[in-house]
């Protein structure tokens, strides 16, 4: 459907849950400033992930889902308020159905999911269950026969954050060429456990001789601290700090290993070197996006992608992992002069 560009002043992006999910879909927003230069950008999503969408130049509001349902009733009057030329809703379930179809936007988008088409004028039908959900986003925008030239992640570290890490860096006389190791992942099947983490440090430290900074939030501490002892003659172990903090830590090491986790994908959107270590997801579909970016996972297992969130076995995809297969991505990362 081709649409009229300069009647478009606003867009309203509806994504909750994750924050791996929600820094996906910023790979839109180039696309669209550069439809519309002129459009505000506004954004829908949690409270706990809104963060990582701030100090971005490409977004001009961030709105939060609210816990209460008279909250959310005037938050909705809010919304309605910004009159929207185009709602994209990137999510679908229920709820984001509700907002949308309430907020009333001249057009509005979403996937086609049963219960919910009352609520868009367009609907996106995915086919490929391979497609990377990074890429998902920009069918959306081929609906409205929007260029979709840009495949880039959007994020911006402030000069404030920068500089921690900076500061961080000389202070704890850590070594330019440190990796980075995020063991933290939402799903308890998606955990790495510690002692392999801590194999597949000593493994690339004997090759390469490299330093480690251990990343975590604070579901994550114990492994972490775990990681951090058993390797604690070549790693730190990071300080706690906000997701924006580590995400300017990040951007200071070399390259880094991560389960699927949203650290894993602010790595790779900040143009960091990333490698995801996968079991119960698709790796096609949520492996780390950009260049540079790898996963790998135990390919020897009938079970693999299994897609539960707590493993009713024995957890063989982390457990019995071959730390070769992360060297082998890293020769590949170092052999590019990373």
């Amino acid at each position: 459907m081709t649409i009229n560009k300069d009647t478009i002043k606003k867009i309203l992006i509806i994504k909750p849950r994750g924050i791996g999910d929600l820094i996906l879909s910023t790979i839109v927003l180039k696309n669209l400033k550069t439809e519309f230069p002129d459009c505000e950008i506004h954004y829908l999503t949690e409270s706990f992930a809104a963060p990582i969408l701030k100090h971005n130049p490409l977004i001009t509001k961030i709105f939060e889902f609210k816990k209460s349902l008279l909250e959310n009733l005037k938050l909705i009057h809010q919304l309605r308020k910004e009159r929207y030329d185009i709602i994209f809703d990137f999510y679908s379930n229920p709820r984001t159905a509700q907002f949308t179809f309430l907020t009333k936007a001249k057009m509005k988008v979403g996937y086609d999911k049963r219960g919910r088409r009352y609520a868009y004028h367009l609907k996106v039908k995915l086919t490929d269950p391979n497609l990377h959900s990074a890429l998902a986003h920009l069918e959306f925008l081929k609906l409205l026969d929007i260029k979709t030239e840009y495949k880039e992640l959007v994020y911006q570290i402030t000069d404030e954050e920068k500089k921690f890490a900076e500061d961080y860096f000389q202070k704890n006389k850590i070594s330019e060429n440190c990796i980075g190791i995020i063991p933290g992942g939402g799903w308890s099947s998606k955990r790495c456990e510690p002692e392999k983490f801590a194999e597949i440090c000593n493994l690339i430290h004997q090759k390469y001789d490299s330093q480690f900074l251990i990343l975590y939030g604070d579901e994550d501490e114990t492994d972490a601290r775990t990681i951090h002892k058993l390797t604690s003659a070549f790693s730190h172990l990071a300080p706690k700090t906000t997701i924006r903090e580590m995400v300017a830590l990040i951007s200071k090491c070399k390259l880094v290993v991560a389960n699927d986790s949203g650290p894993m994908h602010l790595s790779a959107a900040i143009g960091i070197p990333t490698i995801g270590i996968f079991g119960p997801t698709n790796p096609y579909a949520h492996g780390p996006f950009g260049q540079n970016c790898f996963w790998v996972r135990n390919e020897n297992l009938d079970c693999i992608q299994c897609n539960l969130r707590e493993c009713n076995r024995n957890h063989e995809c982390m457990k019995e992992l071959d730390p070769q297969l992360v060297i082998d991505k890293i020769e590949i990362i170092f052999s590019k002069g990373q």
